[in-house]
């Protein structure tokens, strides 16, 4: 399959086009003109719309047992609204939040992956905790879907744990939002549902973690990770039934998921023949962003086919920007793309333990990729009663 025909969508039909699409039946914003008519969402007055961090739709869809309510919504939405949608590249946490929460694609956004080079100096930073990381206002300026919504007039909440309130990534990609704190799954439902309930329009995001974090610790087949998919569909139907008239419930994910045996992970830190050229190895496990040093990028790349062969793609960033990996690219932020950049598909990882910290690169559930079970995402709605 050629690289462009594993590009992900950046329209209506990617995760980028679930706020515009939902904004839109809210009578907020307009839909893109060039988006076609089919991608509209039935009329509503208020809205829920709620992001399961790591519920990939082929787990979801494998694993569905765990999962009865959402089971039964996806059975019987309308043909018009996918089933699935493409997250985006790479498939991971920060990048999609800037996709999700701008509605624009990773060339567009900036937010290009887990650990990027700042251009012009020598160090990585993790767009995920934003430490020591830029201004968030400077490395992604265009204005969120959040703020755009707003300025419409109708009002926004973010529900989701404290320590989000504020940082850098909810600066970047999701600002705009009146926060509301909570410590746990039946404690954000609560709070969705007093910030619906207050006025007769509103918008409210809620996000959640802890299927992510599950499956990353115990990986995506574990009885754990079931057991999270089970306390979250179980508030999803609760939510559901206790939503007011006039109010639609629409649920998706940032990525899927894959489980990865420390068998299977190379250190570039101590792999010579893979570590020869990189001056630093960004990105993550499945999707990594090589910065070379001068003149050595096709080397790095030679090296990196030769010995990853059927089990990555490995481009320069010239071929995956062609490709549209990360759709269209502005002059701001194709430095911030690696020299080379490879892609996962085979049961492998590559990281370097200088830059990664153990307790990340010994983590059993990994993601990034552009493979169905990381890249496509559920897209879940209930139309307003």
């Amino acid at each position: 399959m050629s690289l462009e025909a594993l590009a992900p969508s950046y329209d209506g039909r990617g995760l980028g086009g679930v706020l515009p699409r939902v904004a839109a039946s809210l009578g907020a914003l307009p839909l893109p003109e060039d988006w076609p008519a089919a991608v509209a969402l039935p009329e509503a007055r208020r809205a829920v719309v709620v992001l399961a961090d790591g519920l990939g739709a082929e787990l979801l869809r494998r694993r569905s047992g765990h999962a009865p309510f959402l089971r039964s919504v996806i059975g019987g939405q309308p043909d018009h609204i996918p089933a699935t949608l493409s997250a985006g590249f790479p498939s991971t946490t920060a990048t999609s939040m800037g996709t999700f929460g701008t509605g624009l694609p990773p060339g567009e956004h900036g937010l290009v992956g887990y650990q990027l080079r700042i251009p012009g100096t020598d160090r990585l930073f993790n767009e995920l905790d934003w430490i020591d990381g830029p201004d968030p206002l400077q490395w992604q300026p265009h204005p969120t879907m959040f703020e755009r919504v707003g300025a419409a007039g109708v009002p926004v909440t973010m529900v989701g744990p404290g320590k989000f309130d504020g940082s850098g990534l909810t600066r970047a990609a999701l600002r705009g939002a009146r926060f509301a704190g909570a410590r746990d799954l039946p404690g954000a439902v609560d709070a969705a549902l007093a910030a619906v309930r207050d006025g007769d329009r509103a918008l409210v995001y809620l996000y959640w973690g802890a299927i992510d974090s599950t499956g990353h610790q115990y990986g995506c087949e574990s009885w754990q990770w079931g057991d999270a998919v089970e306390a979250f569909d179980g508030e999803m139907r609760r939510l559901a039934a206790s939503l007011p008239a006039g109010t639609s419930l629409t649920a998706t994910a940032d990525h899927g998921m894959v489980d990865l045996p420390d068998s299977a992970k190379i250190d570039v830190a101590t792999d010579p023949e893979l570590g020869a050229g990189v001056e630093l190895a960004g990105g993550e496990m499945r999707a990594a962003h090589l910065y070379c040093r001068p003149g050595a990028a096709d080397d790095v790349r030679a090296a990196w086919e030769a010995r990853l062969g059927d089990d990555a793609w490995v481009m320069s960033r010239e071929k995956a920007v062609a490709a549209g990996l990360f759709g269209t690219v502005s002059d701001a932020v194709l430095p911030r793309i690696g020299d080379v950049v490879v892609a996962m598909h085979g049961v492998v990882g590559a990281y370097d333990s200088r830059v990664m910290r153990p307790r990340v690169s010994s983590l059993i559930g990994q993601h990034g990729s552009l493979t169905d079970a990381e890249q496509l995402v559920p897209m879940i709605h209930l139309p307003a009663q």
